[in-house]
């Protein structure tokens, strides 16, 4: 028999909000994690949602859960950053930036004085600005260090793209690049349903494909956020379900592809910036960015959006 110890899996949860306390319940119902700590600057906050999940636990998986401190991130395999400040009314989004990255430089050098080797994910607003920052901040190699980036609008799209045209969101291939953001791109050229690009899946199945149509589709996606905003105050159940699905091609090294927001070099003449891009992750976080065969749009399009994010990294010191 091995003598050989195997640590529980552990996840750490920094922040919870809505988005964290979602996310934590998506791990537990799935039970990908063996262990989940929360940790809040509201300590009383952190402990109520623990309590509330461990009272699920004889219902789901068993699973250690509780609210801890920094200390709690040593030997966790991903830590999971949802804290941070939300958009003031009034508030341009480099205020929004600015705040957050301070908060972030606190989070990062603690996370990374107790927990070297483990994978951050960062999830707060916004995202591809605040995962630059992190890279920046830990010091850590780029594959460590990623965003959720457009996993979510890229889920938005595939589900209109899907209600659309009638099949299962799952059989929808589709992808949201650039910016998480006003900036952000969709790639109609290599959009597809049953291996056939849009236009040819229209035609040959005798179904209207109007350009108005479509790009009323990408609105709907980009301004969702706006949309659900302003409806119930804020989102937080997809994307809650998108983290638990980066956290698990990372705990099950599945070299999957998902559009997550990690460092960009030489790619269409981009550099030194944090977008996202349909991406390998696995166990090892970030294994490979795929390069993506383009129209000149679309390119055009990811230049601009990184040309964006470079402008609010320079203002804000960090480049």
């Amino acid at each position: 028999m091995s003598s050989e110890i195997h640590k529980p899996t552990r996840v750490a949860v920094v922040g919870a909000g809505n988005v964290g306390a979602s996310f934590a319940f998506q791990l537990l119902v799935t039970g990908l994690a063996s262990e989940i700590v929360l940790i809040d600057a509201n300590r009383k906050k952190a402990e109520g949602e623990a309590m509330d999940l461990n009272h699920a636990a004889p219902l789901t998986h068993s699973s250690r859960i509780w609210a801890g401190d920094y200390a709690d991130t040593a030997g966790a395999a991903i830590t999971v950053i949802t804290a941070g400040s939300a958009q003031r009314p009034g508030e341009t989004r480099l205020d929004l930036a600015q705040r957050n990255t301070e908060i972030f430089r606190s989070i990062v050098t603690e996370v990374v004085k107790n927990n070297p080797n483990g994978i951050i994910l960062v999830t707060t607003n916004p995202v591809d600005v605040l995962t630059y920052a992190s890279l920046k901040f830990s010091g850590l190699p780029k594959n460590q260090v990623l965003g959720s980036g457009t996993v979510l609008d890229t889920a938005r799209f595939r589900y209109l793209l899907s209600r659309r045209f009638g099949v299962d969101p799952r059989s929808v291939h589709a992808h949201i690049i650039g910016e998480h953001g006003d900036s952000e791109v969709p790639v109609w050229s290599l959009a597809n349903i049953a291996g056939m690009r849009i236009p040819e899946y229209c035609a040959a199945n005798n179904l209207g494909c109007v350009q108005e149509e479509l790009e009323d589709i990408f609105r709907q996606t980009r301004d969702a956020a706006y949309e659900i905003i302003e409806r119930k105050g804020a989102t937080y159940y997809a994307i809650a379900a998108g983290l638990t699905r980066i956290v698990e091609a990372i705990l099950r090294d599945q070299s999957s592809v998902l559009s997550v927001s990690s460092l960009i070099e030489d790619y269409y003449g981009i550099n030194d910036v944090c977008l996202s891009l349909p991406t390998l992750v696995d166990a090892g976080g970030v294994e490979k960015v795929i390069r993506l065969n383009l129209d000149e749009r679309e390119v055009h399009g990811l230049q601009e959006s990184a040309r964006v994010l470079r402008q609010t990294i320079e203002s804000l010191g960090i480049g």
